[in-house]
């Protein structure tokens, strides 16, 4: 029988087989087994140990490499463990370049963890093709990528950056989790692994902590696996089933609530006391075309500068819908202040240079209907203004 070809929707739901295959199961079973009996003195079966390899996370992994276009996929424990785990293919003595405004643990991994073994990074401006070029040294092993940036949505030109990396014998590391493969695939465009905090929209509930990674070819692939499997940070069976679960109607949830943070961003680009709104589907956002012709979809997260704090902190106390929490990606809307959550790990005068200031709030948009967003957006901001006014007047 021919392969239909498939829509990445479509894939979300099936991939590449129907179901399990020796019983029909439509969903994947979770294998609860820390080891698995060996047949045969001399060959042993796929599966020894689940550190090493269980079927329900083989078929996660198997699921994001076919959904990214990848050789080899790879599930870790969590997002910061896909990109340890990455990072840990550079040795003593190499250098990464790495995006400024990176997520804040990923800043944290790379300037106090790497440099405990030797390894040097710099941090760069990758909306700037020129800085990152003139940035390459020797060593230079590796250009370490977030597009859209978290958390002001700056775009950097994949095939620009990658270009410069296969110039210099470079690795392209590229974090996906704000775009997914619905909306970008970073391993068409060149790039030789890509990464997700699966915690966020791939699992898209709010339930599992999850990474992951794939990479473009086997031999890449081959390396990463040695990492994981001696590094052993594997996430386990009972979050892959979770996370296959979620995968399933990613197509749906990130479309509509893509549709609904269009509209909140058009609303708060009007309202007087929002200075800034970071979203690449702004037609003003300096990064717009280069967004359009590499990624399908605009995505539902967005940040926007108040003020001051105490705009910020008002804004925060009084709307009633989205839940104040770190992460992003889930049903419901989460607001986030990236000063004292997602970029905490960051010094002040660090988070500064990258704009994070203590005005800006990141908006992960639900599914909750656009209208009711709106409208408690409406009322918080209303009282926002009117407790800045305040200040402003007993200051």
């Amino acid at each position: 029988m021919n392969q239909v070809k498939r829509h990445v929707e479509t894939k979300f739901i099936h991939g590449s087989q129907r179901g399990e295959t020796s019983t029909g199961a439509v969903n994947t079973p979770i294998y609860l087994s820390s080891t698995f009996h060996q047949n045969s003195f001399d060959a042993f079966g796929p599966f020894d140990y689940s550190r090493s390899g269980n079927p329900t996370r083989q078929a996660l992994e198997d699921k994001i490499a076919e959904l990214e276009d990848g050789s080899r996929g790879f599930a870790f424990a969590s997002g910061m463990a896909a990109i340890s785990s990455a990072l840990l293919l550079l040795s003593a003595g190499d250098h990464v370049l790495v995006t400024t405004d990176v997520y804040g643990g990923t800043y944290r991994f790379v300037s106090e963890v790497l440099q405990r073994y030797q390894i040097d990074h710099t941090f760069v401006d990758m909306t700037d093709l020129n800085e990152a070029a003139r940035a390459i040294q020797p060593n230079t092993k590796a250009i370490y990528i977030e597009t859209p940036s978290n958390p002001c949505m700056n775009i950097t030109d994949l095939t620009g950056i990658v270009k410069i990396a296969k110039a210099n014998n470079c690795l392209t590391f590229v974090d996906n989790t704000f775009m997914t493969p619905l909306y970008q695939n970073p391993l068409e465009l060149g790039a030789d692994i890509v990464l997700h905090s699966a915690t966020k929209f791939l699992s898209g509930h709010s339930d599992v902590i999850a990474g992951l990674a794939v990479t473009r070819d086997e031999s890449l692939g081959e390396k990463l696996a040695f990492i994981q499997n001696s590094f052993g940070s594997i996430l386990g069976a009972q979050d892959s089933y979770l996370l296959l679960q979620g995968m399933k109607t990613l197509g749906a949830r990130l479309k509509q609530s893509s549709r609904s943070a269009q509209v909140l961003v058009d609303y708060l680009n009007t309202h007087p006391l929002v200075e800034m709104v970071y979203y690449p589907g702004i037609a003003s956002h300096p990064g717009y075309t280069i967004h359009q012709r590499q990624s399908k979809g605009t995505g539902s997260v967005f940040s926007f500068q108040l003020p001051n704090r105490a705009a910020a902190k008002a804004f925060v106390d009084h709307v009633q819908i989205p839940v104040f929490a770190v992460s992003l990606g889930a049903v419901e809307s989460i607001l986030s202040y990236p000063t004292t959550m997602s970029h905490a790990a960051m010094p002040k005068e660090e988070r500064e240079k990258r704009g994070i200031t203590d005005g800006l709030l990141r908006f992960s948009v639900g599914l909750e209907y656009t209208d009711d967003l709106i409208a408690d957006f409406d009322q918080a901001l209303q009282t926002a203004e009117a407790y800045t006014d305040v200040k402003s007047s007993v200051s």
